[in-house]
């Protein structure tokens, strides 16, 4: 078998090569993608195994191997510099200690979701794009109006308000911005409306995503980001292990009988701790015990705060009715269960 620790860059990697029949070592650079694609199609047929960080831009890198039928391991970036104590750093050393690792059985894999999943994953990431260039579209729009005594806020967006910002009388240079941002939301409610309809399908395509909506507060998109980046529940064994993927458990520096806790560390998932802050705060409106939970904590401590506490809830109740299978109802019935002054509304 060949073991190849693979420090991968957007268009180059180097490689540190380790045959174990032979005990030869051997180092390259390959520049991406002509002289990458030969070098592993030549090894096509031989027992190969590539170690790399985790990164972006590789998924032609996996394909690749997957037609040579080589193993790709991804592994924990942070871990594996972690792992190394000397101060210096270059890629044939990073190439190396991916190689050591391998060899010695110490490298730190982790979970990839399939590049189908991945991909399904472009579609809600290119939809909160689009959600936000509308919000600019509008906040400049509001900014004209504004700019003419008008305020409306929320009502500008109605047929009235639309047909008073169309009325204005602006200059000339103002009129063709109005019209062209006007003409801009119009063609991103349109998108963003198939995107919807597009993400729904996706939604009816997995049981368990159509169970995560049955929660007050958690819509398709929410669902489907959860399935796409928790994976497998059983990977996971406890709540407070979400949490923490998530990041949404405060970073601590503790040494002896003194701890010290400070914000959210926010490793993991930026996209998704959004949605479940999102998806928390109308979850709160509408389940009984979320509500008085957000409630209290905002009361005592703050509202910024709470809204946190609450998406970090929210996102235990998720994994616990991915991992049992449940519905809302299901997990109302088991949260009385296993306490009986926990007040939930009934589903």
């Amino acid at each position: 078998m060949l073991i190849i620790g693979c420090d991968f860059h957007p268009g180059f990697q180097q490689v540190a090569i380790f045959d174990k029949r032979t005990g030869e070592y051997q180092e390259r650079a390959l520049s991406h993608r002509a002289e990458a694609e030969q070098f592993y199609r030549a090894l096509a047929g031989q027992a190969v195994r590539v170690g790399m960080e985790a990164c972006g831009h590789y998924p032609w890198f996996e394909r690749l191997l997957a037609e040579c039928g080589h193993e790709l391991w991804v592994g924990d970036a942070a871990r594996i510099r972690a792992m190394e104590v000397r101060q210096q750093k270059t890629n044939r050393r990073d190439a190396k200690q991916l190689r050591t690792l391998l060899m010695e059985d110490r490298f730190p894999c982790i979970w990839v979701p399939t590049l189908e999943e991945r991909d399904v994953r472009q579609l809600l990431v290119h939809r909160h794009k689009q959600v936000q260039a509308r919000t600019r579209t509008k906040n400049q729009l509001h900014a004209l109006a504004l700019s003419q005594g008008v305020q409306r806020k929320r009502k500008l967006w109605t047929e009235v308000g639309r047909a008073e910002l169309e009325k204005l009388e602006l200059l000339p240079y103002a009129a063709v911005r109005r019209e062209r941002l006007l003409a801009m939301l119009d063609r991103l409610e349109q998108e963003i409306q198939q995107l919807n309809r597009q993400v729904e399908e996706e939604v009816k395509q997995r049981p368990s995503a159509m169970k995560l909506m049955s929660h007050p507060g958690v819509g398709p998109v929410t669902a489907l980001a959860m399935v796409l980046t928790l994976g497998p529940a059983e990977r996971f064994t406890s709540g407070r292990q979400v949490g923490s993927y998530f990041g949404l458990i405060p970073s601590e520096h503790s040494s002896g009988e003194w701890q010290k806790l400070g914000h959210i560390t926010k490793q993991g998932n930026s996209f998704l701790r959004f949605l479940l802050v999102e998806a928390g705060q109308s979850a709160a409106r509408y389940d009984a015990e979320l509500g008085r939970f957000y409630r209290r904590l905002a009361a005592r401590k703050h509202r910024a705060l709470a809204k946190v506490a609450v998406a970090r809830k929210l996102a235990l109740r998720l994994y616990l009715m991915l991992r049992e299978d449940w519905t809302y109802a299901q997990l109302c019935k088991a949260l009385v269960q296993a306490s009986p002054s926990h007040s939930v509304v009934e589903g």
